[in-house]
């Protein structure tokens, strides 16, 4: 899957590989090794060219519809506007609110920037926040909308709309905010109006038509997300590198990531009623969610560098002449909450993307919520649920200690039997399989409690990856932020000696080559946590140091016996 960290699942191998080697250590010898709309007081039936196919300009960027469509498909949009040479006056509106800035382009009403105001790029420098939306030609990222008549005419995003204000701001004594723009031809008046809310990233988007003509106007609604698709440059010490970037959606039943590239061959067409669209990349997501109760088209393509996603309605809709209509979608901009996400739509917190371990992540995500708000700290959070997934799995890991200690007990007796039989195998594995049958060992015991809980280990790690709750929190002294690396590299170390400390609490591998590879190991996991976020190795930490005192606890019992 797109989304899939290479270098976590490279972990995820090690410790396959940790578990494999114990396993040989164990049985063997010496191993070789949208729309909503208020209907018009008397509806009249849409006009006879009209009622078959809801049709939309063509676009830049999406597929043109193929012979086999629906009947309701639509042909793509026209090409994203060219705001920098737009007409006079023409100047972006400045929305913000307590968490948002937010401008609108005057050109189809846009929104062309956003900048999440309480997520800085850089900790250190709060006034410099995360722009997740930005109409610069080369990174282009923009979320448009509009209607579209009969005529190709209409409030599309190539529309030029009026404002009463240039900048609208959320005062200190109310908790919403209205930014109305208008546009109106042929006796058709329509107000497409923005409502930001206190605190939230959801924003509302409603269209009041007013049909003010002496004939019956039909329109579509659409919204979409163009992108320029920049593939990321990966990199082994950036594991924020690996997150997924591109276009989603969800039908309310499945939730799919989609290739910008496959998208260029095979490009997105179907009709679902409910679900939304959305763009991702690590931590903060764009999205899209039409009106459940309606059908929908949702369609993507990818051209000359562009990926378009886009939710637009399948039949038209009228609005009779002297009447009143209105068509209303909801947005998202912002970090991947998961609670916001939760409030604003449905399945939209599938967002956060857990992989292919979600359905373990997920629980274990609620378990580090509610333990940080009793404790108000993500950094002890991190530590007190380390410690109840290791009490969780105390039984099957005291069994693999046990079994482990029981063969470090035997390894003398073990290598004496190398020793003896060195020139005859058979013999050697037949000698070894009536020690372990004597002595009431099972050497396979302790490779089963490992497999169980690898799963659990990995799906803490994107728990603690993917979460933009974890995003530049503090810990405690130089740990101030659990989503960066340790600057000075303590964590990393200390994991590596207590990972160090448990090798030499297990029996060593009977062969000279295994032993140097788990002899290597914690020198290699220290490198490679070297520039993880602190908060995963953290985790690492504190598992392995809990792993370090029950292993020498049941090596103390197992001496005492």
């Amino acid at each position: 899957m797109d989304n899939q960290r290479i270098i976590l699942w490279g972990l995820f191998a090690s410790l396959a590989f940790v578990t494999y080697t114990q396993f040989q250590i164990e049985t063997q010898p010496p191993a070789v090794t949208e729309p909503e709309t208020v209907t018009a007081p008397a509806t009249a039936a849409a006009p006879a060219d009209v009622t078959a196919s809801p049709s939309l300009p063509p676009d830049v960027g999406l597929p043109a519809p193929t012979a086999t469509a629906s009947a309701s498909s639509q042909a793509p949009l026209p090409a994203a506007p060219d705001t920098a040479n737009a007409a006079p006056g023409a100047a972006n509106i400045v929305v913000e609110t307590d968490v948002l800035r937010i401008e609108i382009s005057r050109v189809g009403g846009a929104l062309v920037r956003a900048e999440l105001l309480k997520y800085p790029i850089d900790k250190t420098n709060p006034d410099n926040p995360v722009v997740l939306l930005n109409e610069t030609p080369l990174t282009r990222y923009t979320l448009d909308s509009g209607l579209i008549d009969t005529e190709r005419g209409g409030p599309t995003h190539e529309a030029i709309l009026t404002a009463p204000a240039d900048r609208y701001e959320l005062s200190s004594d109310s908790d919403t905010l209205s930014v109305p723009l208008t546009w109106s031809a042929n006796g058709v008046e329509v107000t497409k109006t923005y409502t930001f809310k206190r605190g939230r990233y959801d924003i509302d988007l409603n269209y009041a038509v007013i049909n003010r003509s002496a004939v019956d106007w039909n329109a579509l609604s659409y919204v979409r997300i163009s992108r320029v698709h920049i593939p990321p440059d990966r990199s082994m010490f950036d594991v924020d590198s690996y997150s997924f970037i591109g276009p989603v959606y969800y039908d309310t039943e499945k939730y799919e990531k989609l290739d910008p590239e496959d998208l260029a061959d095979e490009p997105l067409d179907v009709t679902v009623k409910g679900g939304w669209i959305a763009s991702l990349q690590h931590h903060f997501v764009s999205a899209v969610v039409p009106v459940a109760d309606r059908a929908f088209r949702y369609d993507a393509g990818f051209s000359n560098g562009t990926v378009v996603v886009r939710a637009s309605g399948t039949e038209w809709r009228t609005i009779s002449a002297g009447a009143q209509g209105n068509f209303s979608a909801k947005l998202f901009v912002g970090p991947k909450n998961q609670e916001n996400l939760e409030d604003t739509a449905d399945g939209l917190a599938l967002t956060v993307d857990y992989g292919i371990l979600a359905i373990l992540a997920r629980p274990l995500f609620w378990l580090l919520q509610q333990v940080h708000n009793f404790v108000g700290n993500w950094g002890w959070s991190i530590i007190i649920v380390t410690f109840l997934i290791k009490l969780a799995f105390y039984k099957l890991t005291e069994a693999s200690g046990r079994s482990m200690a029981k063969m470090r007990k035997l390894q003398p007796r073990l290598k004496a039997l190398q020793e003896r039989y060195k020139d005859d195998r058979q013999q050697l594995s037949q000698q070894m399989m009536e020690l372990y049958k004597r002595e009431k060992v099972n050497p396979a015991a302790g490779c089963l409690p490992m497999l169980i809980q690898i799963p659990f280990f990995i799906a803490f790690y994107w728990v603690l990856l993917e979460s933009v709750e974890m995003r530049q929190a503090p810990f405690a002294l130089w740990i101030t932020d659990l989503s960066s690396k340790d600057p000075y590299f303590v964590l990393p170390l200390l994991m590596g000696a207590a990972m160090f400390i448990q090798q030499k609490l297990n029996p060593a591998p009977p062969d000279p080559v295994q032993a140097k590879v788990m002899m290597f190991l914690p020198v290699m996991f220290t490198a490679f946590f070297a520039f993880f976020p602190s908060g995963l190795v953290l985790y690492w930490l504190t598992n392995s140091v809990l792993s370090v005192l029950q292993q020498w606890n049941i090596n103390r019992k197992m001496h005492a016996d």
